[in-house]
């Protein structure tokens, strides 16, 4: 089994992370799916990353129907809006990798395909836009982890491996993939939200016990979840209890976003972990402030609270 044509939706800093590595793999047919204006954009432009400029093909999905390999890479925000593209694009034979933040991304594609097509997965990787540029040290990113749920090795991984191997892309199978999902969403509930609030560094969270305080706040709740939902947080490997080597004023994702005027995927962190409390009964207060704070500074970019 082998991967020879493998699509790519959404080109933003993770999308740029795999066509970055992939465009390096000899005898792959690789293009990233995009429709009308966007699509235009795309060819007109291209991608430029760490300076270097790409020119993928650039399809629509009818054109990418068939793929042997869907990497799915938007943002939460834009996922339900997509899942009707990777339904059009995906066959029998088409595997998915969804490499969203948040613990619930495979569920909503599985909405509307067939879920054993998918193939759990995440990515760590630590990347800046400054405009139309996108920034990531390869060397010192995480990359990629995937793996079965029931943590057997198999020819679609097995493929994976070897669509990766020799890219630059970093990598890894593993065989608590749910483990592993479950650690990075702890660090994007914890560390994603309370620098977001603040607009600060991340080196804040060495810095201050009170902005510390806070992430540990979010934190345990997650953990309290997870507990109850049975998932296994210490069977992660040990790399995955932190995120890639950033400097102290790095500003993850949701700050970036916040910082672009741009909505954020709030609902895909403390949103879930307010509904999951919910459902459990368990006390989730820290995240329920944050989703509202962050919400709160959603509505004054938007404009909301300009009374001049």
């Amino acid at each position: 089994m082998e991967y020879k044509k493998v699509v790519i939706i959404g080109a933003g800093a993770v999308g740029c992370y795999i066509l970055w590595g992939l465009s390096q793999k000899e005898n792959v047919e690789l293009s990233v799916v995009a429709s009308g204006e966007r699509k235009e954009r795309f060819e007109r432009n291209g991608f430029y990353i760490n300076d270097i400029l790409y020119r993928p093909v650039v399809k629509t999905p009818a054109e990418a129907h068939g793929a042997d390999l869907v990497i799915v890479a938007v943002k939460y925000n834009a996922l339900r809006s997509t899942v009707s593209d990777i339904k059009e694009i995906v066959d029998e034979h088409t595997i998915v990798m969804s490499l969203l933040n948040g613990v619930d991304s495979e569920d909503v594609i599985a909405s509307e395909i067939d879920g054993k097509q998918i193939v759990p997965s995440l990515i760590k990787v630590a990347s800046e836009r400054r405009e139309n540029r996108v920034y990531f040290d390869p060397e010192t990113t995480i990359g990629i982890i995937f793996g079965e749920k029931d943590g057997k090795t198999t020819e679609r991984t097995q493929a994976l491996a070897g669509l990766f191997e020799g890219t630059g892309i970093h990598y890894r199978e593993t065989d608590v993939i749910l483990s592993e999902i479950w650690s990075k969403f702890r660090l994007n509930v914890g560390n994603n939200q309370p620098q977001a609030m603040l607009g600060v560094g991340v080196g804040a969270y060495s810095d201050s016990k009170n902005v510390a305080a806070l992430r540990d706040g979010l934190i345990r709740e997650l953990e309290a979840i997870a507990e109850a939902k049975g998932i296994n947080l210490s069977a992660a490997d040990p790399s995955s209890s932190k995120g890639s080597k950033v400097y102290k004023k790095a500003r993850y994702s949701t700050l970036q976003d916040l910082d672009a005027k741009r909505h954020t995927e709030v609902e895909m962190f403390s949103g879930a972990i307010v509904r999951m409390g919910k459902e459990l009964g368990i006390p989730t207060p820290y995240n329920e402030f944050t989703y509202h704070m962050i919400k709160a500074l959603e509505e004054k970019n938007d404009g909301l609270f300009d009374y001049e």
